[in-house]
């Protein structure tokens, strides 16, 4: 009985750290960098707005894919945020964490729960996602709405700056995008199924299930391929998508080499009898992929597959890829045959075709592509699939992404701020009120110095004490990321 109640009590401790710590979690006062905690006791005296503004400041890419800043403020902003339960739990563990109880704002906090029933007196303009935006350009802009609440602007800055994950992960996706779509527009007879060409593997390489949600979403403004169910769930709760991506059966390793090496054509054989129709994906280098292509698939299995009503999807996993690719398709050849197309690149049967997933990121689908390409292959012939390089292999700085403070209001005053290092002017930052405008020609440029005019800002505003004002779709979201 004593074992059976130390148990329980343990259950219950358990439930109740998890408990704590996903309130916690949830709770805007505790969600920022511990230094900005200080903040609201160093601005000048008299300080009564705070405008500051995101952006990417240049990095690997030329130009933005903006994406994910809508999932951030339904998740964490809109509604009332602020309560008495949150204000305590604040004030406890800042009081803790700094062993002084005076440098948490509660004074701010609670006037913001008794003036404005805890919702965020802040305004939120934003470029529409999707919009791709050349670097070194306002992408969005916050301040408070309050006199009071100054201090606030800056709060946010560490969850929002967050965005640079899926603006990053949107934008390399569809950089994969242009390159494949480039060759396909040398090769095939058509683009059609350019949307399906880069699948994500992504899952099981990132660090929490939050990023693959946040990951695999932004992969699926670019393509409709993925494995990464939670993009998917995310598209559906932050952007209303009623399924953003898709998947088919697919083999992995051990439900192939479980049946032993001397039973490996069994193995592929039940996987064309467990799924007779439509597209079905086996792994094929467990143990020689020459030999599965030529003496399997090509040979014993040859008849299933071209009387299957549907594509088998053969899968190398495993040396140079471009050198196995190419190889591969060659083999491929030798068994079903291959037809040239329009463009005078060979295609195989519409019952066969190949994925490569394995070290695929943006130069390696180039040289893939560019070796079938040398070699009379057309890039209808395969599709990628990417995880690490896709989802995980990326930081803030692939792309630059910094928000800083342009402009204060202080004594009733407007100022500039800008910083300007003399060590790195390329962290110079931008003066004043900020807009971005479009020229006659259809580019855009951010507007500095408070210059811009109302009618012309493309930045609309999303967020606005406590409210979400627009409700972006996916639908809309992809036909402005289109190529």
């Amino acid at each position: 009985l004593l074992g059976l109640f130390l148990f329980s009590c343990c259950l219950l401790l358990n439930h109740r750290q998890t408990s704590i710590t996903s309130t916690m979690s949830d709770n805007l006062l505790l969600v920022t960098d511990s230094y900005k905690v200080s903040h609201h006791k160093q601005y000048p005296p008299n300080t009564t707005k705070v405008f500051s503004y995101f952006e990417s400041r240049g990095g690997v890419f030329d130009e933005v894919l903006f994406f994910g800043l809508q999932c951030i403020i339904k998740k964490y902003l809109v509604g009332k945020v602020v309560s008495e339960e949150k204000i305590q739990e604040a004030k406890e563990l800042w009081g803790l964490h700094f062993s002084n109880d005076s440098i948490f704002n509660e004074e701010g906090w609670r006037y913001i729960l008794e003036k404005h029933n805890g919702h965020l007196p802040l305004v939120i303009k934003a470029v529409p996602e999707g919009t791709v935006v050349p670097t070194k350009n306002v992408l969005f802009t916050v301040e408070n709405t309050d006199p009071k609440c100054f201090w606030l602007t800056g709060w946010v800055e560490t969850l929002l700056v967050q965005v640079w994950y899926p603006c990053t992960v949107a934008t390399n996706s569809r950089e994969h995008k242009k390159i494949i779509k480039k060759y396909l527009e040398k090769t095939a007879d058509n683009c059609d199924g350019l949307s399906f060409k880069l699948h994500d593997f992504g899952f099981r390489g990132v660090s929490s299930v939050e990023t693959a949600g946040l990951g695999g979403m932004s992969h699926l403004v670019n393509f409709l391929g993925s494995d990464t169910m939670m993009g998917i769930v995310f598209a559906r709760k932050y952007y209303g998508e009623k399924i953003a991506g898709f998947s088919i059966p697919a083999s992995e390793h051990s439900t192939i080499t479980s049946w032993g090496p001397e039973r490996e054509t069994q193995a592929m054989k039940n996987m064309l009898e467990q799924f007779p129709k439509g597209l079905v994906a086996c792994v094929s280098d467990s143990y020689n992929i020459w030999d599965a292509i030529s003496e399997v698939w090509g040979g014993e299995l040859k008849q299933n597959i071209i009387q299957r009503d549907g594509t088998l999807v053969v899968r190398p996993d495993s040396g140079d890829p471009k050198e196995v690719v190419v190889k591969c398709l060659e083999l491929l050849e030798q068994s079903f045959g291959a037809e040239k197309n329009s463009k005078g690149f060979k295609v195989l049967p519409p019952q066969i075709r190949l994925i490569q997933g394995d070290g695929i990121n943006l130069a390696v689908v180039d040289e893939i592509l560019e070796a079938m390409t040398a070699a009379g292959w057309s890039a209808d012939n395969v599709t990628f699939g990417s995880g690490g390089s896709l989802l995980q292999r990326l930081h803030r700085d692939t792309l630059k992404f910094a928000f800083k403070c342009s402009s204060v209001v202080v004594d009733g005053e407007e100022r500039e701020v800008f910083k300007n290092p003399i060590t790195d002017p390329g962290k110079e930052s931008k003066k004043g009120r900020l807009s971005l405008e479009k020229d006659k020609d259809g580019h855009y440029s951010t507007v500095q110095h408070g210059n811009g005019a109302d009618k012309d800002n493309h930045l609309v505003t999303v967020f606005l004490d406590g409210e979400l004002v627009v409700d972006q779709t996916m639908a809309d979201i992809r036909k402005r990321a289109d190529l």
